[in-house]
């Protein structure tokens, strides 16, 4: 195994965590922003509830059935891009990746904070395990902000991405962590989230949007945790409630997954981090730890050097799964502006790159598809590939 620092660690005990999505989907992009089809989901959607929530049917923008590898074939080069919190807070960031995204054919995840659907004005009807009534260490948004938020969630559905959780108060430290909680404590807090996604409609009074588009207790099949803590004591409750993957688990590597407790387990990767010997987390954030350290605004003149530094970062990861044992390549990011935005431009770079059309045989794809994907391949298969260590070359009939 590769020798890795403690370092490539940092950040894991603070701020949050996201995932990304996946190129070389069936639908061009011109499916995904077609106004006569959003009408047509509309006039199918039947509501749920209070009408937060609708039932409009199979999610459109869909890849094919997956087919089962055979034996020695080569497997493709899946990208899970995915998004902690999910929030859209006027910096645009929520609609400009969803447009890199319907640009290059791919999909991704969003892991929606459920207070980010809930008005501050009713933050008591939020009961955090181990936490005061109404706490949350992230904040609660403006009606503004809760709006944009609500349609971007509807359009992204629509475009054929997914949605998970990334449950709500985002607690990292102190005795009301969530690396403290029960399965009792996950449960309610899972409850909790997706009660604030289906009433938002009763909790903010809205009367002018329209429900989200999916019935979010089948929709929701995965999470990732704030700060990538607590997934031993949420994996009981994660399959109580039929979910089909975690992407909780810190400090993964480059290789082929396997399940835990009956789910998928698909952690963020260590991958090179160019200049340094150690590796870093394949999550915005944690690349930030390892530039500015305790501060998200460091020194503008760093800005470049750091911005190119996290790109190449990306693309070593990504050029390093491709190029020998095509391990799944899974990011994690944040709908921020930390040190100026270059994260969300490294990340914006580094996609390009990677579902650049040159490479047919890359997927760029949710996680809720990569796991379907998973689910349709012969066990044996997926073991032989599993024995490929990280930077190990792919050969036939690894089986």
């Amino acid at each position: 195994m590769r020798d890795i620092s403690r370092r490539g660690l940092l950040g894991m005990g603070v701020g949050a965590a996201t995932a990304i999505g996946v190129a070389g989907c069936s639908h061009s992009p011109a499916d995904v922003d077609n106004p006569s089809a959003k009408a047509s989901q509309r006039a199918k959607a039947s509501p749920i509830g209070d009408g937060s929530t609708a039932d409009a049917g199979p999610q459109p923008n869909q890849p094919p059935e997956p087919e089962r590898l055979e034996p020695g074939q080569r497997p493709p080069q899946f990208v899970i891009f995915s998004w902690d919190g999910a929030g859209e807070v006027g910096n645009g960031l929520f609609p400009r990746f969803r447009k890199l995204a319907r640009d290059h054919g791919a999909r991704m995840t969003f892991f929606l904070s459920g207070v980010y659907c809930l008005p501050e004005s009713k933050k008591n009807l939020y009961k955090p395990p181990n936490n005061p009534v109404g706490a949350s260490d992230i904040g609660y948004l403006t009606d503004a902000h809760i709006k944009s938020t609500l349609e971007n969630l509807r359009q992204a559905w629509l475009e054929g991405h997914e949605v998970g959780t990334h449950f709500n108060g985002h607690f990292c430290s102190g005795s009301g962590s969530v690396g403290n909680w029960t399965a009792e404590d996950w449960e309610s807090e899972v409850e909790q989230a997706v009660s604030f996604v289906t009433e938002w409609r009763t909790n903010t009074g809205f009367k002018d949007l329209e429900p989200l588009p999916f019935d979010y207790r089948k929709e929701l099949v995965g999470a990732r945790t704030p700060c990538l803590l607590g997934q031993d004591n949420l994996l009981p409750t994660a399959k109580k409630l039929g979910w089909r993957y975690d992407a909780s688990s810190p400090g993964g590597l480059q290789m082929w997954p396997k399940k835990r407790q009956g789910l998928w387990d698909l952690p963020l990767q260590q991958i090179p981090f160019p200049g340094h010997s150690f590796e870093v987390l394949s999550m915005d954030y944690n690349i930030l730890a390892n530039q500015s350290r305790n501060t998200t605004r460091g020194p503008r003149s760093n800005y470049p050097a750091w911005r190119q530094q996290a790109t190449e970062s990306y693309i070593a990861g990504f050029d390093r799964a491709y190029e020998t044992n095509r391990a799944p390549f899974f990011v994690g990011n944040h709908f921020e502006e930390w040190n100026g935005g270059i994260y969300m431009d490294a990340v914006e770079e580094a996609f390009k790159y990677m579902a650049d059309d040159k490479r047919k045989d890359v997927r760029v794809v949710s996680f809720r598809q990569f796991v379907d994907w998973l689910d349709a391949q012969d066990p044996k298969v997926l073991s032989g590939l599993r024995k490929l260590d990280v930077g190990q070359k792919w050969r036939a009939r690894t089986d």
